[in-house]
């Protein structure tokens, strides 16, 4: 007489000893090759920055702090500053006139902004350093009557004030658009939801709508600074003396154009890495909410591949 064993399949099994299973990793011979072939080519290159003499990296540890160096560079600092600032405030001012329902508003929002991005930087720099050959007064008052504050225009515009409002104007163009289009990007669901909530207008947009536009907003934002720092290399044209211009004045004297581009090149690089890292941090703050799990930092990412623990997708559970 036989029986069945009617147990399904799977209990019959037996348990896997998971401890046991060796997983393969997958071989990957192009992806070394590509590596190193990368690794040979800035082996070269390193090599050449070691060994040309013409690099002068003598001249270069010379003037890398000198003190008209670092008296341009905090000059650069403070016009990437002052135009963050003021073009982002006006910018969010801008964006709030595209958006509103007011059609005044929005035509002047929308002109303002066509305009400063049609035109070139450098085109509306030289513009404001030359104001004074428009108006060789300011005045504030009533319209087609008497004036209660008048100045010289050259004794409030000068060549820095002048850069400032040109990167600042041009800035803001920009930004506008960069607000306005992290607003429209949050689910107008959400914003249903919120008034059906009797939930009010101010503590919506600070609550719901803007938490969830700075994660759209952040990484054009900061793009843009780093776009205007590098930026302000062109009002060495007005004669100011940034980075960039009090290099030429150097390298105009001494003859060193390389090792004094290779000054400005390495403070520009490092303050663009600092930049770069505050946007990370940021950007990973904001993120809170919209992942599961929040993007590694470069240091976690370092030492998870040295235990060598395979990165999870991004978002994803561990």
């Amino acid at each position: 007489m036989t029986t069945t064993d009617a147990r399904p399949a799977a209990e019959k099994a037996e348990p896997l000893d998971g401890e046991n299973l060796i997983v393969a990793r997958t071989w990957h011979p192009w992806r070394w090759v590509i590596s190193i072939v990368t690794l040979v080519l800035v082996a070269q290159f390193v090599h050449g920055l070691a060994t040309n003499a013409g690099w002068d990296w003598a001249t270069f540890a010379q003037y890398f702090t000198a003190k008209s160096v670092m008296a341009a560079l905090w000059l650069t600092i403070q016009l990437t500053f002052w135009g963050t600032l003021i073009g982002f405030a006006l910018g969010i001012a801008l964006a709030a006139a595209r958006l509103s329902q007011n059609p005044v508003l929005q035509i002047i929002s929308w002109f303002y902004i066509w305009a400063f991005r049609s035109i070139p930087l450098i085109v509306q720099l030289l513009f404001w350093f030359n104001i004074a050959y428009l108006y060789q007064t300011l005045s504030l008052g009533i319209p087609f009557g008497p004036s209660f504050f008048e100045f010289n225009v050259n004794s409030v515009i000068s060549g820095s004030t002048a850069a400032i409002i040109g990167l600042a104007l041009h800035q803001a163009a920009y930004s506008a658009e960069i607000v306005r289009a992290g607003i429209i990007s949050v689910d107008q669901g959400q914003l249903e939801a919120a008034a059906a909530l009797g939930i009010p207008k101010r503590r919506e947009f600070f609550k719901i709508v803007l938490p969830q536009a700075m994660r759209g907003i952040l990484p054009n934002a900061a793009n843009e600074v780093i776009s205007l720092f590098k930026g302000t290399s062109i009002v060495s044209v007005m004669a100011i003396a940034e980075l960039f211009y009090q290099v030429q004045v150097i390298y105009g004297r001494s003859g060193r154009v390389v090792p004094m581009l290779m000054v400005a090149t390495v403070w520009y690089v490092i303050l663009t890495s600092l930049l770069s890292v505050v946007q990370f941090y940021v950007e990973r703050h904001y993120a809170k909410g919209a992942l599961r799990n929040v993007p590694p930092t470069p240091i976690q990412k370092l030492r998870r591949q040295l235990a060598g623990i395979p990165l999870s997708p991004r978002g994803a559970t561990r």
